[in-house]
């Protein structure tokens, strides 16, 4: 059987006026329909099959349809000159065919009776009807009963039995592509997508219909958008649990800003701790100078940046430099500053070496002339005088900030001639120093210079220092000396804690302890010191008495 479609422009070629003349014709008449089926697929056209071509003639001299008289009835829509009728037993096939698969027209069938009787030709009025979905034709002059077929359209649903099977193949489809791609033009409307990237749109449908996830690094952050727009907490999650996965220090910056832009608490949270562990590398990073002002303020406020306060200046002044491109100012100095706002406050100045700050802040032409003096002033003279920035260290470790304490009560006086007081101490595991707790005047409220230093004993290397100075009261407590940066300390390691102070007598440590232990609160872990005499000039200082009596740490 040749099919329907090939045989379509063949039958073109069949005028009604060769038919109607009963002329013979070896060729199949087929009826095209252009009605679309589903997912636009076209429906298969009509294929009409006749009986042999040598009884044509007979059939249209005995009975054939009389054309002049209109004893027929054409139907709508098709050629008047053909005529359509059905027998009971044709509809009964139509029936069988339509409840095969109901995306597929049934078939229809026109007999002719061989006398070519009016009476013979009667046929039910449901020929027509609705459920049959039949179509049929007579071929004049033909004596047998002809049978039209179609054959049936793709079903792309027949195979899938769930929604979500039938969704999941239609998201890919042609026709799906092109709606959610610009939109798509209907006989009757055209589909207006939403106020949302395409794509987006559609991996939302496809996940609410098939559960699938169709995320990546193009679409992630315009999918949680509209995840949050339609209220889809589950596939939100999906799109933060895809950042988390590719979270890196490269990145930590831009995706810190889409966090706080959609409210993601727990993403910004992992990306600050991102920055914290990789502060050099996040500000190295191509995203660091677009984020905003807010954003830039969250991270240079955070007391858990590990890098040197004057790399962080720098990487605050290339930002300053994109920002007035981005408000179309010229890159001056004042314009910087202004652009910096805040910001600039949040740059801790005083904890910078003399040296890094007069090559870098003081020339910049950033900072006032009395900001740079007051600074110099600082790192120079002693009582120092108040300045503007912070001058609390910052500590790249996070967590909660321990220390542990050697003596068991203070005495006075102890006296200070340049010689540094020593002890010699080592720890059962990984820890990192921040400072020193140091005791103050025995006569009142007094300012000191004081250099803090931890050596690697075996190698007699300075693995961390500071220059500084501190105010006392005039009481008993101790007083916080901090590093610029933390110092680790590895376990059964033995090390040194140096401290120099230049003032007045103060006062000191007794009955002191060879072994103390800090337990965590939380967790229960213990951090065991153990102190022994530091050999050579020390001051005087010892496990049992002296200065030195905090350190300050952090797990």
């Amino acid at each position: 059987m040749r099919c329907c479609a090939c045989l379509f422009q063949q039958s073109l070629q069949c005028s009604p006026s060769k038919m109607a003349a009963g002329e013979s014709n070896s060729r199949s008449s087929c009826l095209n329909l252009s009605t679309p089926g589903p997912l636009g697929n076209a429906q298969a056209s009509n294929g009409v099959h006749s009986a042999p071509a040598g009884n044509a003639g007979s059939g249209a001299a005995a009975g054939g349809l009389n054309r002049t008289t209109g004893s027929t009835n054409p139907q709508p829509g098709l050629d008047s000159d053909v005529a359509v009728r059905a027998t009971p037993s044709a509809q009964h096939q139509a029936r069988q065919a339509a409840g095969q698969s109901a995306a597929v027209a049934a078939a229809a069938a026109n007999v002719e009776s061989p006398g070519g009787s009016a009476s013979n030709m009667t046929t039910s009025s449901s020929a027509c009807s609705a459920d049959t979905a039949a179509i049929s034709s007579s071929l004049p002059g033909s004596p047998a009963s002809v049978l039209v077929y179609r054959e049936p359209v793709y079903n792309w649903q027949a195979t899938k039995s769930t929604v979500k099977e039938r969704f999941a193949l239609a998201v890919g489809s042609a026709v799906f592509d092109a709606m959610f791609n610009g939109g798509m033009a209907t006989t009757s409307t055209e589909i207006e997508l939403p106020d949302v990237e395409p794509a987006a749109f559609l991996a939302l449908l496809k996940f609410l219909y098939s559960d699938e996830v169709q995320i990546g690094p193009e679409t992630v952050m315009t999918t949680l958008y509209t995840a949050k727009k339609y209220a889809v907490p589950a596939l939100e999650a999906h799109c933060v649990e895809f950042l988390k996965k590719n979270l890196r220090a490269d990145n930590a910056f831009m995706l810190l800003t889409q966090a706080r832009l959609f409210d993601e608490p727990q993403l910004a949270s992992l990306c600050l701790e991102n920055i914290d562990k990789n502060t050099a590398d996040a500000l190295a990073a191509e995203g660091f100078t677009d984020i905003d002002l807010d954003t830039l303020m969250a991270v240079l406020e955070r007391d858990t940046l590990g890098v040197r306060e004057v790399r962080l200046f720098g990487a605050a002044v290339r930002w300053a430099e994109a920002e007035t491109q981005r408000q179309q100012l010229q890159p001056t100095p004042e314009n910087k500053r202004r652009v910096l706002g805040k910001a600039l406050g949040l740059i801790r100045f005083p904890l910078m070496t003399i040296e890094e700050f007069a090559a870098g802040p003081a020339q910049s032409g950033i900072l006032t002339d009395r900001e740079v003096v007051s600074l110099f002033l600082h790192f120079t003279v002693n009582p120092k005088p108040h300045v503007e920035f912070i001058d609390r260290p910052r500590c790249c470790l996070r967590g909660k900030e321990c220390s542990i304490t050697r003596f068991g009560q203070v005495e006075s006086r102890w006296g200070y001639s340049g010689t540094s007081d020593r002890i010699r101490f080592s720890v059962n595991r990984r820890i990192f120093v921040v400072g020193f707790g140091l005791y103050g005047s025995i006569h009142g409220p007094t300012d000191y210079q004081v250099n803090i230093q931890i050596i690697h004993t075996d190698s007699n290397t300075v693995l961390g220092q500071n220059d500084t100075g501190f105010s006392c009261d005039g009481t008993a407590n101790t007083f916080r000396v901090m590093f610029k940066e933390p110092v680790e300390i590895l376990p059964s390691v033995n090390y040194i804690a140096c401290a120099t102070l230049k003032g007045p007598d103060s006062h000191y440590g007794t009955k002191g302890m060879r072994k103390v232990t800090h337990e965590a609160p939380a967790t229960g872990t213990k951090t065991c010191f153990t102190f022994c005499y530091a050999a050579g000039n020390n001051n005087g200082t010892s496990v049992e008495d002296g200065q030195i009596p905090e350190v300050i740490f952090y797990t």
